[in-house]
């Protein structure tokens, strides 16, 4: 599965963005657990949200629980994420990733075990 990122930019603290993540081809990704991740300079990539393949379950890191708003729209085979309140600790290159799933009910949060991955969009986020 080819995953095209989009979305990120450079907004002010408090705001906020939208970030998708498309399937190429328009591949399905029903099956598929997905993934947003991030990683700030010099740090190590983090898992930020995740969603099941039906979209029923979500998951979030602690940082960006009540900020974030992970979303799936399988018709579409895109996956969102909504990031409000943002703030400075959030600048980062965003990642998607995703995962075959023969369940669509669970979420995975562990970056080993995904193996599709976008090439990431920078947010950066102003004070």
């Amino acid at each position: 599965v080819q995953l095209q990122t989009s979305g990120g930019g450079l907004v002010q603290a408090r705001s906020f963005l939208r970030l998708s993540c498309a399937a190429a081809s328009g591949r399905t990704i029903s099956s598929y657990a997905m993934g947003w991740f991030r990683q700030a300079p010099g740090k190590e990539r983090e898992f930020v949200a995740a969603v099941s393949g039906n979209g029923g379950t979500t998951y979030y890191a602690d940082s960006v629980k009540g900020r974030f708003t992970i979303s799936r729209d399988n018709a579409e085979n895109t996956v969102y994420l909504q990031m409000n309140s943002l703030k400075p600790e959030d600048t980062a290159i965003f990642y998607c990733a995703a995962v075959f799933s023969r369940s669509d009910t669970i979420v995975v949060f562990s970056a080993p075990q995904y193996n599709y991955w976008g090439q990431g969009t920078q947010v950066t986020v102003s004070s």
